[in-house]
């Protein structure tokens, strides 16, 4: 029995606010019946508004963490976020080799909702070079990937061919998320290491309240992959939590709010 629990890790930054980073994923793991658990890269002042300030945590303190959960938890998968600037990359680099934590969910966070930079500029390369060989599966949004591959991305096709050089990088599985085009649908496309690839879309919501939406949407895929499903099902399952969540909205706070994290899960998905 000890340990029999799914666990799941969150490797990321802390939103005051609790809209996004650490607070969002783990209020995900818990809506979807997986034990999470934290390793804090940076702290952030947040709320609806914006980004006041934020802070990166000692590297020193952030290899402790690592080996804390290492000496006793089994984790079955882990997510990361928020990682702030090149030495934060490579100390979680590091660890991530060190320990087992399972399948790696890779969310590339560099800007908030409010224009704030999470990540330095200088820290892409490493990122690209160090990180997402490491990753199961990266999940960028439109801008994300841009910076990624450096280039723009507009049309579905351009999506497709991002997902390619993403996975060109040495990360297995791609999902580019299209919640930033002005199509319609939101539309993500999923590149899979066996060489299939889907679309999923679902309707898009006129609403404010989208902050935190990749961090949950990666945190599902985490939850589910330590619960032992397959990739493909832990995708399709994290699109229709995130399409809830924004569906059927909280109200918090006067600017960009929270997902709900309380939702019943949706089915409004077409994959195709």
């Amino acid at each position: 029995m000890i340990n029999s629990t799914p666990q799941v890790v969150t490797i990321a930054g802390s939103d005051s606010g609790g809209g996004a980073g650490i607070q969002a994923d783990l209020k995900t793991f818990q809506a979807r019946n997986a034990f999470g658990m934290s390793i804090i890269v940076a702290l952030t002042a947040q709320n609806t508004y914006g980004v006041q300030d934020s802070m990166a945590i000692p590297s020193s303190f952030i290899e402790e963490q690592f080996d804390s959960l290492a000496a006793d938890f089994t984790i079955g998968a882990a997510k990361t976020g928020m990682l702030a600037d090149i030495e934060r990359v490579e100390i979680v680099v590091k660890k991530l080799k060190q320990v087992n934590f399972g399948p790696l969910i890779v969310d590339p966070v560099m800007v908030a909702k409010g224009g704030h930079h999470l990540l330095q500029n200088d820290a892409v390369k490493t990122i690209n070079e160090k990180l997402l060989p490491l990753a199961t599966i990266v999940t960028p949004n439109l801008p994300e990937a841009e910076v990624i591959i450096g280039q723009r991305i507009v049309t579905d096709q351009e999506m497709i061919e991002a997902a390619k050089k993403l996975q060109n990088l040495g990360t297995k599985n791609v999902v580019v998320k299209g919640g930033h085009s002005q199509n319609k649908e939101a539309a993500d496309f999923v590149l899979l290491a066996s060489g299939e690839s889907f679309w999923m879309s679902a309707p898009r919501m006129e609403t404010a309240n989208t902050h935190g939406t990749g961090d949950t949407f990666s945190a599902c895929i985490a939850a589910e992959l330590a619960k032992g499903k397959d990739l493909k099902e832990a995708i399709i399952i994290g699109k229709k939590f995130i399409q809830a969540a924004i569906s059927q909205p909280i109200f918090v706070g006067h600017g960009h709010g929270p997902t709900n994290h309380w939702a019943e899960i949706s089915d409004d998905i077409l994959i195709r």
